[in-house]
């Protein structure tokens, strides 16, 4: 357990304290670090979920926009490279850009001899509302890091970093 003041203490910290008044026997301490990630990546998400939603977008838009933006010039990609880049199912890539191509974000470009390869390629109306939200978020997630210092925030990272990293690389197939 973290030490805290008593009017510090969070509902994990109390969580915490009973367990380790009814089962001292018990090591409880998980419970410090994978609640908290748990109820921050709960208020994260509500946050965004708003923030997106005032600048006129959602998660799964933004996810197909960006993913196409950040792949730079020409910014296009085949639907399988879509696929891995935005980890996403086949059925959800075809699901996403047939609604974002009736919505005049991305066009389907047929290439080759054959006419095979199909790229999804972001529109210039894809590519201005990419760069206008992830503008609008980064301004607002940057608030979310306010009670943390610089430091804090990098240490935090790199924490995170090792630890994404752990489950990746560990994950069951």
């Amino acid at each position: 357990m973290i030490a805290v003041g008593k009017e510090r203490l969070d509902a994990i910290d109390r969580v915490q304290q009973a367990w380790r008044r009814q089962r001292p026997d018990v090591d409880v301490s998980s419970i410090g670090v994978l609640s908290r990630v748990s109820r921050i990546a709960v208020h994260l998400d509500r946050a965004r979920h708003r923030a997106l939603a005032d600048l006129g977008t959602d998660a799964m838009t933004l996810d197909v926009l960006a993913t196409l933006r950040r792949s730079g010039h020409p910014f296009r990609l085949t639907a399988g490279q879509l696929q891995r880049a935005a980890l996403i199912t086949s059925g959800a890539v075809t699901q996403r850009v047939d609604r974002l191509e009736a919505a005049g974000l991305v066009r389907r470009d047929s290439e080759g001899p054959d006419k095979r390869v199909v790229f999804i390629t972001l529109t210039e109306a894809g590519r201005n509302l990419a760069d206008t939200t992830l503008a609008g978020l980064m301004e607002r997630e940057e608030l979310l890091l306010a009670p943390l210092t610089e430091a804090q925030r990098q240490h935090l990272e790199i924490l995170l970093h090792h630890w994404l990293l752990w489950f990746e690389q560990n994950q069951s197939s």
